[in-house]
């Protein structure tokens, strides 16, 4: 049996949309085998997403009006561009709809969205450990910047380091 090609709509998430983000959040979490980590909440999640001052965006992707994953991104800037650009934070389709030009639906919508607003580039990072999306990226055209090594302060770190005189 050939099942016929299912469309697949993109929308922008708003603050109705807070549980269905948390909740991909929560899976990606698990994927990635980081759940210990998630400590946001729906509260917070809104605040910083549609309150006053929205420092990030989402886009929702949809098959037969179910939320099958998602993009959460923020606007980044190059100093050598001098304009610019989204960093993707998070990019998550669940697994029973992977396959299906989700994943790459939503990032051609943010490639869209980048040169609409006519920014200079589009990235984000992969854990190394995931082939599956690696060779998603690669096969798109990404390229990976073997000369850069991502570095975080989070957590007590964070605190240690930023309370310090």
């Amino acid at each position: 049996m050939i099942q016929a090609r299912r469309s697949i709509r993109l929308r922008n998430a708003d603050a109705t949309d807070v549980t269905v983000i948390l909740a991909f959040i929560n899976d990606l979490a698990e994927y990635e085998k980081l759940s210990h980590e998630v400590v946001v909440d729906e509260q917070s999640l809104s605040a910083w997403l549609f309150g006053k001052s929205p420092v990030a965006e989402v886009v929702i992707a949809e098959i037969d009006a179910e939320p099958v994953g998602f993009a959460l991104f923020f606007t980044s800037f190059s100093t050598f561009l001098g304009r610019p650009g989204i960093y993707l934070e998070d990019l998550f389709v669940r697994p029973r709809h992977r396959g299906l030009g989700v994943g790459k639906a939503l990032l051609r919508h943010l490639a869209r969205m980048a040169l609409q607003r006519n920014y200079g580039r589009l990235e984000w990072a992969v854990l190394d450990w995931n082939s599956p999306a690696i060779d998603f990226y690669e096969g798109m055209g990404a390229h990976y910047l073997s000369e850069w090594k991502a570095y975080r302060l989070s957590g007590d770190a964070l605190a240690k380091f930023g309370g310090s005189n």
